[in-house]
């Protein structure tokens, strides 16, 4: 892991809380890269409740591709879309 993502990784793990994550992340990224991120979460979502990759595409307004993206690393991944997905049905974080 290279020094700058771990640094990242130490500064959002310091965070307390939903509203000192969600300023620090509306300072670091710009409102489509947020969108993006925010877009990629509610595919992973959608698939863990079992929507098809076509009612994924029209319920959420992103790409194909965003869609094969994600199902790919929920499948093949390191495993993190799978932990926090189980973590948020655990209520981790509310």
């Amino acid at each position: 892991m290279n020094k700058d993502l771990l640094e990242l990784i130490k500064t959002l793990l310091s965070l307390k809380g939903k509203d000192e994550c969600r300023e620090f992340l509306e300072d670091l990224c710009t409102p489509a890269e947020l969108a993006a991120l925010a877009g990629r979460w509610k595919v992973a979502r959608m698939l863990e409740d079992g929507l098809s990759y076509r009612e994924i595409y029209e319920k959420s307004g992103v790409s194909t591709a965003t869609v094969t993206r994600v199902a790919r690393c929920v499948t093949l991944g390191t495993g993190g879309y799978r932990l926090a997905l189980k973590r948020r049905d655990e209520g981790v974080g509310k």
